[in-house]
C-alpha cells in the first residue's frame, strides 16, 4: 500500500499562523526524505485552527523545497472557484514541477454562514459539482471551450474527495477517489459504497482502473496510551468546534488537562480518537492491514496532526517503515 500525508497547516496556541506554514514546508521535506508517495495540503477559509486557505500558493512553496514527492490538494473546493481558474493554477504548478502535481477536488462549502457569504456561496444554490468537475478536467486536458494555459505535456492527476454521492460522480468520470470518515468505520467485510464505485467505474484515458485512497489519522508512538495522548489536541479541537462553532488552534496536552471536562466533551473526544488508527508500530500495522483488506485501498493518506511537532515527525517516520520495499 502506498503511503502519503495530508497536512492541514494546523495552527498552535501561542504561535503565529506563519509557524504553521513553515511547519508544513518542513514536514514536506521530511516526508520526501522518508519516501512518502504524496504530500497534500488543504483549503479552509477563515478558520482559526488552519493557516492554509490557498493550496496552489502553498504547493508552489513546497515544490521549491522538494524534488521528487508528488504534491497536491486535499482538496480544492470547487463550489468556491471558477473551473478555469482552478485549471490555470494547477497547470501552472505542473509546468513548474512537471510530473509531480495532483489536483484533489471536493464539494464542501464554507464552514460557517459568514464564511459562505464572504465566498459568495449560497447553501441553497444549485449543486453544479459534476459539471464543474468535467469542466476542470476538459481545461486540464486542452479540450475546454477556451485553451487554459500554460499548456503542459501531461495534465495533473485528478482525484475526487468523495462522499457517497461523490463516489458516483468519480466512477462516472473515471477518476480515483479519496474517502474518509464514517464510511471507513463499518463492521462489514467490505464497504458497499466502494464496491459500487468499482463496479460502476468507467475507464478513462488517464485511469483504466478504479483507485481508492483512504484518509484518516494514524498515530504511532511507543504504546497505545502515548498515541492517545498525542491524538488528544486534535480531538479536543474538534469537540470545542462543535460547542462554539469555531475550529480552534491546537493546544498542548498539559493545557488541555487543566481545563474543565463535561461528560459530553469526554464522549466526543473519545469518539474522535476511536475513529483513528493508533498505538505502537505493530498495533498500527495490524489495524491498517485489516482496513486495507476491508476497503481494498490502494493508498493511505494519513491526515494526522498533533501539538508536538517532534512527535508528529517521529510518527511519520514510523509509518514510513510499515510498508517498505
Amino acid at each position: 500500500m502506498k503511503l502519503s500525508i495530508l497536512d492541514r497547516s494546523r495552527t498552535r496556541r501561542g504561535a503565529p499562523d506563519s509557524a504553521a506554514l513553515t511547519g508544513t514546508i518542513e514536514r514536506a521535506v521530511h516526508a520526501e526524505h522518508l519516501g512518502f508517495e504524496r504530500f497534500w495540503v488543504a483549503e479552509h477559509h477563515a478558520v482559526p485552527g488552519i493557516a492554509s486557505g490557498s493550496p496552489p500558493v502553498l504547493l508552489a512553496a513546497l515544490g521549491a523545497r522538494t524534488s521528487r514527492i508528488r504534491l497536491g490538494s486535499g482538496g480544492v473546493m470547487l463550489p468556491n472557484h471558477q473551473p478555469l481558474v482552478v485549471a490555470e493554477q494547477f497547470l501552472m504548478l505542473e509546468a513548474v514541477y512537471p510530473g509531480r502535481i495532483d489536483l484533489g477536488v471536493g464539494r464542501s462549502l464554507g464552514f460557517t454562514k459568514p464564511v459562505r457569504e464572504a465566498l459568495r456561496r449560497d447553501r441553497n444554490a444549485p449543486d453544479t459539482f459534476a459539471d464543474d468537475l468535467d469542466e476542470v478536467r476538459n481545461y486540464l486536458e486542452g479540450k475546454g471551450t477556451v485553451t487554459a494555459r500554460p499548456q503542459v505535456a501531461s495534465p495533473p492527476s485528478m482525484f475526487v474527495l468523495a462522499t457517497r454521492r461523490g463516489l458516483d460522480f468519480a466512477a462516472k468520470a473515471g477518476l480515483p477517489v479519496v474517502v474518509g470518515g464514517p464510511i471507513l468505520h463499518g463492521s462489514g467485510a467490505s464497504v458497499p459504497e466502494l464496491d459500487r464505485y468499482r463496479d460502476s467505474f468507467v475507464s478513462s484515458a488517464a485511469h483504466r482502473d478504479p483507485y481508492v485512497m483512504i484518509s484518516l489519522e494514524v498515530m504511532i508512538a511507543e504504546n497505545d496510551d502515548q498515541a492517545r495522548e498525542l491524538l488528544l489536541p486534535e480531538a479536543w479541537a474538534l469537540a470545542q468546534s462543535s460547542r462554539t462553532g469555531e475550529f480552534p488552534p491546537l493546544e498542548s496536552v498539559a493545557d488541555i488537562r487543566t481545563q474543565p471536562w463535561t461528560p459530553r466533551l469526554r464522549e466526543q473526544v473519545d469518539a474522535t480518537i476511536a475513529s483513528s488508527i493508533h498505538g505502537d508500530a505493530e498495533q498500527v500495522k495490524v489495524a491498517l492491514d485489516a482496513l486495507r483488506a476491508r476497503t481494498g485501498a490502494d493508498e493511505l493518506l494519513a491526515s494526522t496532526s498533533t501539538f508536538d511537532r517532534d512527535a508528529l515527525f517521529e510518527s511519520d517516520r514510523q509509518l514510513s517503515l510499515l510498508y517498505g520495499e
